[in-house]
């Protein structure tokens, strides 16, 4: 009778993943139809209505589908998937997570040019976005990961979490996004107020505008509608701060992000980490255009999204080199005054003929790189072309991308030749790519980077971030940086130094203004005893300490989040917590090499050093980096005085880490045990 309610239960359980709800709209008290905009703003409405932000995301219809689903076979990267019609359904039959072959209903398009992805919905109020695109161009379905070997099961898998829409997609393709992600049971209950990016999408919540102008056109009141609630679109700044809510490669630090408030309350956006940018700040990982952006003069004078791109309808304000030369001319804006006034749009200039390829002011000063494999994005740093920072570090030059046949020195010699020896500053480039090598002059200048005001403030960020990330000493200066991305950074990285400097240094920023950088210090001084932070602050970490819980839970559906949550209790000596948060992180992404560590560190800490074994072990066949799991066996049984098993895997840690420091030298001491021991 028992096992007979187990498995009525177990039936129920699976009924209810199967019919869990599929993400869909939902009314917001603040919100109103978007119909209610468009009608008293038509001109803004016409430029809308056919954007790539109206057309985000849509209900998979005969009108919004421009795949095609006529029985159409795609075969290749070991996908392969026919997309047909049934009634006026449209339908994908590919394999499932489990390996089997079925078809799957396509319910929503993603996208709209260069390409379009499509929408399956999955148990858990799951949408999973296809792994094979209609390219809208080339009228062709593609595979967006053409190298292949992906497997049914894989996190990358198209039914797998990094597929997954709620998490990955949602919030920049829909308005007033709601993801709703239940920890427990690993299932969304998600919503939105508008399926697509309409104006409350950057304007803020609409109502209270919407009929304040209702009854101001009824005559029941008078004087201006009650503006909408997002007023920080007005200075540059600020205006691509709100853009860079979607247009940014960034962490979330709120479930519920609203529009208006300062980037920094909402996200923490990356800075130029080695697999995102090249050393000096190109675009080579999807980063968007920020963080490009951010690096840019014309971000330190001031030039916002909107000058060059019409907010409405999301086009360019001129075609060509018309665009650049609005402002790059002989009678420059008085609003940028340190702008040379010059012909930039002649062969003098870009020595080209005029019309000829690389006479465009994009092709040397804002060089592409595709990604999703069909759509190419500018790079937004805006920067002169370096071949000699080619010459020097490797980096890309915009040159090479037509005179691919030519060395760096050509480009060098060309450039001299119209322009004259110059005479240039150390660029940052230089420092990373240094830092990157491991050379040993590379501490001293991080350290004047990350203090050097004429920097941007992402590359200062950026500098304290590696010295953080090698373990050397910060710069105390950074903590009272102007900008806030290089405090965040900068209370990150004191993390690594001893408790007395950041009892010294960090409990003031536990009140800065911006949220990103009181929880970087909370975090900091997680491990501090409340009676040995002074009391003045002992309630502002409490209330910090809050809202980097907050922030992990709102992303508690990223492997990284519970890797954040098992750090900061193991950090508190909380071993239940962290080995609950340590465990979900292996169950949402079995090769994370981090989750498997940490977990087999906390485990042998409490006296469990055979289930460390095993945790370290079974990580192995799935391991993003097995050769750290190595390392990790290699200390752990060495610990116990099991020298022979150490030495085996500290040798394959050195085989699948050669050059790593930690472990030639552990592998040296075990080594030298072994000869003595004979």
């Amino acid at each position: 009778m028992f096992g007979r309610v187990v498995l009525i239960c177990i039936a129920a359980l699976a009924a209810l993943a199967a019919h869990a709800r599929t993400p869909q709209g939902a009314a917001r008290p603040d919100y109103v139809p978007d119909a209610r905009c468009l009608a008293c703003h038509p001109a803004q409405a016409a430029l809308w209505a056919g954007s790539k932000h109206r057309l985000a995301m849509q209900q998979a219809t005969p009108a919004t589908v421009l795949g095609d689903f006529d029985g159409t076979r795609f075969a290749g990267a070991g996908e392969a998937v026919r997309f047909f019609r049934r009634g006026k359904g449209f339908f994908a039959r590919t394999t499932g997570a489990d390996g089997v072959e079925r078809d799957f209903a396509v319910t929503h398009t993603l996208g709209v040019r260069p390409l379009q992805q499509y929408l399956v919905p999955l148990p858990g109020g799951r949408l999973q976005a296809l792994a094979v695109a209609w390219d809208t161009r080339a009228k062709r379905w593609f595979a967006l990961y053409p190298e292949g070997g992906i497997a049914p099961g894989s996190p990358l898998h198209w039914s797998g979490r990094y597929q997954n829409w709620n998490l990955m997609c949602g919030e920049c393709h829909t308005t007033a996004y709601r993801k709703q992600y239940d920890e427990a049971r690993d299932a969304y209950s998600t919503t939105w107020a508008a399926g697509e990016v309409d104006c409350q999408a950057c304007h803020g919540a609409g109502r209270a505008h919407a009929e304040s102008a209702a009854r101001i056109a009824s005559g029941g009141a008078k004087g201006p509608p009650v503006p909408t609630s997002n007023r920080a679109l007005q200075s540059a700044h600020a205006q691509v701060d709100q853009c860079a809510a979607c247009h940014a490669r960034r962490t979330r630090l709120q479930e519920h992000a609203e529009p208006g408030a300062p980037l920094l309350d909402n996200f923490v956006p990356d800075n130029l980490r080695a697999d995102l940018y090249q050393a000096d700040g190109q675009q080579l990982g999807e980063v968007f255009e920020y963080g490009s952006f951010r690096q840019s003069r014309m971000y330190a004078a001031g030039v916002a999204c909107s000058d060059c791109h019409e907010p409405h309808g999301g086009k360019l304000r001129a075609s060509g080199n018309a665009l650049c030369t609005a402002c790059h001319n002989p009678a420059p804006p008085a609003r940028f005054p340190s702008l040379q006034a010059k012909r930039y749009d002649s062969p003098e200039h870009h020595f080209h003929a005029e019309g000829a390829a690389g006479s465009q002011c994009v092709d040397c000063h804002m060089p592409a790189r595709n990604y999703m494999i069909v759509h190419e994005r500018r790079d937004h740093a805006i920067r002169i072309p370096r071949p000699d920072l080619t010459r020097r570090i490797g980096t890309p030059n915009a040159c090479a991308g037509c005179h691919a046949d030519r060395p760096p020195e050509w480009a060098e010699a060309a450039i001299r030749a119209r322009h004259g020896e110059r005479s240039r500053p150390e660029h940052y480039g230089e420092v990373f790519a240094a830092a990157r090598a491991g050379r040993a002059d590379a501490p001293a200048r991080l350290a004047a980077l990350a203090t050097d005001a004429a920097q941007p403030g992402i590359v200062r960020a950026s500098a304290v971030e590696l010295l953080g990330s090698f373990g050397l000493r910060t710069p105390q200066a950074a903590l009272a940086d102007e900008d806030p991305v290089v405090r965040a950074a900068a209370a990150a990285a004191f993390a690594v130094h001893p408790k007395a400097e950041r009892l010294a240094a960090l409990p003031p920023l536990l009140d800065d203004a911006r949220r990103a950088v009181r929880i970087a210090a909370a975090r900091a001084l997680a491990d501090v005893a409340d009676d040995e932070l002074p009391p003045e602050h002992r309630a502002a970490r409490r209330r910090a300490l809050g809202e980097y819980l907050a922030a992990q839970r709102a992303m508690a559906d990223m492997p990284a989040a519970q890797l954040n949550l098992a750090s900061l209790f193991a950090a508190q000596g909380d071993v239940a917590q962290a080995e609950r948060h340590y465990r979900r992180a292996i169950a949402q992404d079995a090769s994370v090499t981090d989750a498997h560590v940490g977990l087999a560190t906390v485990l042998a800490g409490a006296g469990r050093g055979g289930e460390a074994e095993r945790v370290l072990r079974d990580g192995l066949p799935n391991a993003a980096r097995p050769g750290e799991l190595h390392f990790a066996l290699g200390l752990l049984v060495g610990g116990r005085g099991q020298w022979q098993e150490a030495a085996r895997e500290l040798e394959a840690a050195a085989a699948l880490m050669p050059g790593d420091p930690r472990v030639s030298r552990n592998l040296s001491i075990v080594r030298e045990r072994l000869r003595t021991e004979r």
